[in-house]
Parts: structure tokens; C-alpha cells; sequence
């Protein structure tokens, strides 16, 4: 999504005269193995796993060839349990991380020594119960391999239900009913306690799952992502930079791609432009971006148009 997005937008500058640097970028939500495969220099593969209701999908990964620091996989937790796999099926309450774990097991399998989990766009709030157990079923997760998980949001684990439940389609006894099991799962993963721990709430605890049970590392998304495609030496060669999110509202400021390239951008004195789907950020949040412009476009054909508008005030 991220590189149709970003491509559309530089139609639309390219056709007022400017030159556009395309850099789609993720920040552990859907389009972080599109952003990290050639960054990577992983091959895309595919694995027989479970879609979040448990019925047989095929989802792909990314493998780097072998090197003397071992192969590295990037594991989307979207891809197999994403929101989008089951639309207007979506069962909050059933809704599970197996396939995530399947996937991650596909790629240990593979010769895999450090595997990057990009943990957001799920349709899960089950604290990573199914992909601990599919890891588990798998032979575990050996002590020479490594999880590193991309985290899309600070929040710690048991507040995962409650901001981000709704989003799923869950009601609000649902989500207190999936709050008090995040609870009981955290009680049950021993002296790792996920809750109170930023970013353990990402992509409904699934990263607090990962890192209780298996000791993985918790990282920031959009920075690891922009680290990893060299953002930082392309933006100070701009002139100005556009980004862009689905809606931009609080949760934006926290952990999302957008605040991130807003941060690094003012911190290089390059203006900020932004494209959204929707914005719902108050008066403060756009101060405290820094953005000198936020348009709102829906399809291909307005991200271009607003792209054209964009280049007149650059």
C-alpha cells in the first residue's frame, strides 16, 4: 500500500516539474516487509498458515541469503492475521495470532538467525497466545535465533483492548472482556509480566506475548524502518518531504511513521508536507508536527491531485 501510495503522490509532483525521491515506508503495520525487502536484500517466499479465523491461507515473508551473521527473515504480522483478511467477518474475541507464529516458524525453518516481526494491522487482541502456541507446536524458537519485533505503538499490554479493540470491531463488553484475558494471560507468562511495558501492547500484545514468552527485543518500527532504507541522508538532499498516514489523529503522535518523519525532517530543517486519508488532529498536535500543510485525499487519483497542489507550495 505504502509504495502505490507514495508512487501516486509522485506522479502528481512529477507532472508540476519536481523530481520526487519515492520512499514508501512502514512503521511494523502492513507494507514494512515491502519497505525492508530491498533494504534487506531478502527474496520474497511464502508459507502455508492460518488466517486470524483460522481458515488456510498463503502468506509471504522476506529471506536475506545466508551471511556470516546468519539469515535474516522480515514476518509481517499482517499478512497473516491481519484486519483486512477478514473484513466484515472479523470475530474480535476468536480472532488469533496463529498464523503469525506459523509464519515466524516458516522462517526459523528457513535458516532464519534474526527474525524482524512487524507487529500491527492485526485483527487480534489475544496477546499472542496463538502464536506462542504455534512456536511452540513448532520446537520453539532456538536460543541462537532472534526476535525482533517492530512496534507501531507505545502502548503496554494491557491497555492493548481498550485503545485499540473498537478498531476492530469490538464492543465495549467485548473489550472488557478481552482486557480481563490480556490480564490473565500476563498472570500466566510467568516472571515476565508484559504489562506496564511500552510497546508491549502492539498489534493487540502480540509483541508483549513475544517478548514474555520468548524474550524478544521491542523496538520502535518507524525508526528501525527508516534506519534500514537510509531516510536520513535522502532527506537532507530534499528540498521539502511529503508523508502521509490513513488518518491522522493523537495516536499518530506516538510511535506512527508520520510523527516519526515529521521529528526527523524538523530536526534536518526540511519542511513537512502531509497527504492523509482523514484528519482528526487538533490545533496542538499539528503544532507539535511541525506539518506546514495536511491535505486529505482517498483514492490514486486525488493522492495525485493533491500532489499537484502540493508542488505550488514548495
Amino acid at each position: 500500500m505504502a509504495t502505490e501510495v507514495a508512487a501516486a503522490i509522485g506522479r502528481g509532483l512529477e507532472r508540476a516539474g519536481l523530481e520526487a525521491d519515492l520512499c514508501p515506508i512502514a512503521d511494523g503495520g502492513e507494507g514494512t516487509l515491502d519497505a525492508l525487502l530491498d533494504a534487506l536484500g531478502a527474496e520474497l517466499c511464502t508459507a502455508p498458515v492460518e488466517d486470524p479465523l483460522g481458515r488456510p491461507i498463503e502468506a509471504p515473508f522476506g529471506l536475506t541469503p545466508a551471511s556470516r551473521r546468519g539469515m535474516t527473515a522480515v514476518v509481517e504480522a499482517s499478512a497473516a492475521s491481519g484486519l483486512h483478511l477478514v473484513s466484515d467477518e472479523c470475530d474480535p474475541v476468536k480472532a488469533s495470532t496463529f498464523g503469525t507464529g506459523q509464519l515466524i516458524a516458516a522462517a526459523l525453518e528457513g535458516g532464519a538467525r534474526t527474525v524482524i516481526v512487524g507487529a500491527g494491522g492485526t485483527a487480534t487482541t489475544d496477546g499472542g497466545s496463538g502464536a506462542i502456541d504455534a512456536l511452540h507446536r513448532a520446537g520453539g524458537v532456538p536460543q541462537s535465533a532472534r526476535l525482533v519485533v517492530l512496534c507501531d505503538v507505545r502502548t503496554p499490554f494491557e491497555d492493548a483492548a481498550r485503545l485499540f479493540g473498537p478498531q476492530k470491531g469490538a464492543t465495549p463488553d467485548q473489550v472488557r472482556r478481552l482486557t480481563r484475558r490480556l490480564h490473565a494471560q500476563a498472570r500466566g507468562l510467568g516472571h515476565r509480566d508484559p504489562r506496564g511495558v511500552p510497546m508491549t501492547g502492539a498489534a493487540g500484545g502480540l509483541s508483549g506475548g513475544l517478548w514474555a514468552a520468548f524474550g524478544a527485543e521491542l523496538v520502535p518500527g518507524a525508526s528501525h524502518v527508516l534506519d534500514a532504507i537510509g531516510f536520513d541522508p535522502r532527506l537532507r538532499r530534499a528540498r521539502a518531504v511529503v508523508t502521509g498516514e490513513g488518518r491522522l489523529d493523537q495516536q499518530s503522535l506516538a510511535g506512527k511513521a508520520l510523527s516519526e518523519v515529521a521529528t526527523r525532517a524538523r530536526q534536518s530543517g526540511v519542511p513537512c508536507h502531509a497527504i492523509v486519508g482523514s484528519s482528526a488532529l487538533d490545533r496542538f498536535g499539528m503544532r507539535m508536527l511541525d506539518l506546514q500543510a495536511v491535505l486529505e485525499a482517498g483514492d490514486a487519483g486525488e493522492l495525485a491531485s493533491a500532489g499537484r497542489r502540493l508542488a505550488d507550495l514548495l
